[in-house]
C-alpha cells in the first residue's frame, strides 16, 4: 500500500474511534493529578513497603493500586490523572537502576507488566470514567532505550518493536548541545542518555516512523479509553512529525519543551494543542523559594513571565501549568516553609492553563536525602509512606482551590478564556485577576508580619467579596479596590460573595455541566462515550 493510503486509512480509523478521546475544549476545565505509577499505590494496600527512591528500583505501584486510591485523588477535586508511560521497557537493571519510571521503552506494542495487565489498565480507565474523570497517558516518541553497559556498539536493534532496524535511528551518534538552541537539527538528531543507557534517537522525520507511530496511537487510544496524551521530549522530535501523529490520535495533548524561554516554548503550540508551561515555571519557582524581606525583583519577574506567556502562546488555556513534576526539584527541598508552599500552589492552581499537581506535593514531599538539589531520582518518592493523609494542610488547600476554580468556571463562561492579569506587584507580593477571581500571593513566609495591602481589583464599587480560603469578607471601595489583610505569609483568594457557590457556606449552585457534589463532577464539555 502507498504511504499516503496508509496515512488516510490510519486517520480514518482514528476518527472512527474519536469517542474514546477528549477534545481540547473538554480538557480546558480539567485539573490534573500527576501519578508516577510505580510510586503511587500498591495493589496490596501496603503503606510501609520498601522504596528507596535513590536506588531507582521498581517499588510495586500499579494500576490496581491507583484504582484503590481514586477517592484520595478525587477528594482533592481533581478530575483527571496523568500516569507514567505504559509500554514495555528495559527489563534488566542498569547502572542507574530499573525502568520504573517508564521512559526507557523497548517495545511499544506491549505493556509494562510491572504496572499490571491489559485488563488492569482497562479497569483503571473504566473506574476513572465512572467518576467523570479523564485518563492522560505519558507517551515517548523520540527514542527507544538500551542497557548498553558503556558502549553504543552493544545495542541490539532487533530488540526494539516495531522500529527494529538500525536505519530507523539517527547516525552517527552524537550528544545534544542544549546551549545551541539555534541549531534545532542537532537537538533533533543527536541522542539523549549516555553510553551506559543510551536512548537511540528515532528518525522522526522518516515517513516509516511517522506512520508507524500514527497507526499505534490510533489503536491505543480506543483500546484503553485514553482521553489525552502527555508527550515527553518534544523539543528533540522533528517538528514535521506532529501533524501526522496529532491527526491519528485525534485527542488533546500537551508536550514537554524543557527550556527557560517563553517564546521558544510557546512556538510549539504551532504543532501541538498545548505545552507544559515552562515559560512560567522558572519565574514561578524563583518567586516563592525565598522568604526573605530583602528587596528583590522576583515578583515583578513573575508578573513579566505571566505577560510573556500571554503574548507568546497561541492559547494559554491549553497550557499545562505546574510547579513540581518528576523532572524538576521538589519545592519543599528548596524551601521548607509551609506558607511558601501554600502560595506557590495557589498561584499554580489559579493561573492560566490546566493546573497540574505532582503526586506528593500535597503531602509536602521534599526529596529527602537528595544530593542533587531535590531532583531525580530523589523527587520520585513512594506516596504510600504518607498514609494518604487527607488531613495534610496542602491536601485541604488544593481541595479549596479546585473548588474555587470549578466555581469560577461554572459561574463565568469567560473564565477559561480570560487571561490572568497581574494587577499589583511589590517586592514580596503579587496579585492577579482572572475573570472575577482575585488571587493575592506573597513570599514573606510563615513569620510574615500582619499588614493591609490595597489591591486595585477592578470590582464594582460596593461589591462584597469572600476570601475563599478563610471565609472572611471584604467590600470593594469606590474605586473597586479591596483592602486585603495579609499576615503569616498566607495566600488570599477572593470571589464575589453573591456568586461564590457552596464554598464558605454559600448556596449550592447547579449548572449546565457540574453536579452539586464535587466528587461526582462528570462530563464538563465531554464528548459522548
Amino acid at each position: 500500500m502507498h504511504i499516503s493510503s496508509i496515512f488516510t486509512t490510519t486517520v480514518s480509523l482514528a476518527l472512527c474511534h474519536s469517542a474514546h478521546a477528549a477534545s481540547n475544549a473538554a480538557w480546558r476545565s480539567r485539573s490534573i493529578y500527576q501519578v508516577l505509577t510505580d510510586r503511587f499505590a500498591r495493589a496490596d494496600g501496603s503503606t510501609s513497603a520498601t522504596c528507596d527512591a535513590s536506588q531507582g528500583r521498581y517499588c510495586g505501584g500499579n494500576y490496581q493500586g491507583i484504582i484503590s486510591k481514586l477517592d484520595y485523588i478525587q477528594g482533592m477535586g481533581f478530575d483527571a490523572i496523568w500516569i507514567s508511560p505504559i509500554v514495555k521497557n528495559i527489563e534488566d537493571t542498569t547502572a542507574y537502576g530499573d525502568a520504573y519510571h517508564g521512559y526507557w521503552a523497548q517495545d511499544i506494542t506491549s505493556l509494562n507488566s510491572h504496572f499490571g495487565t491489559s485488563g488492569d489498565l482497562k479497569a483503571l480507565s473504566a473506574a476513572l470514567h465512572a467518576r467523570g474523570m479523564y485518563l492522560m497517558v505519558d507517551v515517548v516518541v523520540n527514542h527507544m532505550a538500551y542497557n548498553a553497559k558503556g558502549s553504543i556498539d552493544n545495542i541490539d536493534y532487533t530488540k526494539f518493536r516495531p522500529f527494529n532496524k538500525k536505519s530507523n535511528y539517527h547516525f552517527p551518534y552524537c550528544t545534544i548541545d542544549y546551549n545551541n538552541l539555534a541549531n534545532l537539527t542537532q537537538i533533533q538528531d543527536c541522542w539523549i542518555g549516555d553510553t551506559q543507557v543510551p536512548l537511540p534517537d528515532l528518525r522522526t522525520e522518516d515517513p516509516v516512523v511517522q506512520l508507524g507511530y500514527a497507526a499505534w496511537i490510533a489503536g491505543l487510544i480506543p483500546q484503553y479509553g485514553i482521553d489525552g496524551i502527555r508527550l515527553d521530549t518534544v523539543l528533540q522530535v522533528n517538528t514535521g512529525f506532529w501533524s501526522t501523529f496529532l491527526a491519528a490520535a485525534n485527542t488533546y495533548m500537551f508536550g514537554e519543551v524543557y527550556i527557560n524561554d517563553a517564546s521558544f516554548v510557546c512556538n510549539y503550540q504551532n504543532y501541538l494543542p498545548g505545552v507544559l508551561n515552562y515559560g512560567l515555571y522558572f519565574a514561578l519557582f524563583n518567586a516563592f523559594k525565598s522568604t526573605t524581606t530583602a528587596p528583590t525583583t522576583a515578583m515583578t519577574d513573575l508578573a513579566t513571565a505571566v505577560n510573556n506567556v500571554k503574548s507568546k502562546c497561541k492559547d494559554t488555556s491549553l497550557l499545562g501549568t505546574f510547579s513540581e513534576n518528576h523532572d524538576n526539584p521538589r519545592f519543599a527541598f528548596v524551601q521548607g516553609d509551609l506558607a511558601a508552599a501554600m502560595n506557590i500552589i495557589s498561584f499554580t492552581m489559579l493561573a492560566d492553563g490546566i493546573p497540574i499537581i505532582y503526586q506528593g506535593q500535597e503531602q509536602r514531599y521534599s526529596a529527602s536525602g537528595s544530593n542533587n538539589g531535590g531532583n531525580d531520582p530523589f523527587n520520585r518518592e513512594a506516596i504510600w509512606f504518607s498514609q494518604y493523609n487527607t488531613a495534610a494542610p496542602l491536601y485541604g488547600l488544593i481541595k479549596k482551590l479546585n473548588w474555587a476554580r470549578k466555581n469560577a468556571i461554572r459561574d463565568d463562561s469567560t473564565y477559561l478564556s480570560y487571561q490572568s492579569w497581574p494587577i499589583y506587584t511589590d517586592t514580596t507580593t503579587i496579585a492577579t485577576k482572572k475573570g472575577k477571581l482575585v488571587t493575592v500571593t506573597s513570599n514573606r513566609g510563615s513569620t510574615g508580619a500582619n499588614y493591609t495591602q490595597v489591591i486595585p481589583a477592578g470590582y464594582t464599587a460596593g461589591t462584597v467579596v469572600t476570601e475563599l480560603l478563610g471565609c472572611t469578607t471584604l467590600t470593594a471601595d469606590s474605586s473597586g479596590s479591596i483592602a486585603v489583610p495579609m499576615g503569616l505569609g498566607q495566600p488570599r483568594v477572593y470571589y464575589p460573595t453573591a456568586n461564590r457557590g457552596s464554598q464558605c457556606g454559600g448556596a449550592t449552585t447547579r449548572s449546565r455541566s457540574v453536579t452539586s457534589g464535587f466528587s461526582t463532577l462528570t462530563k464538563l464539555a465531554r464528548r459522548k462515550r
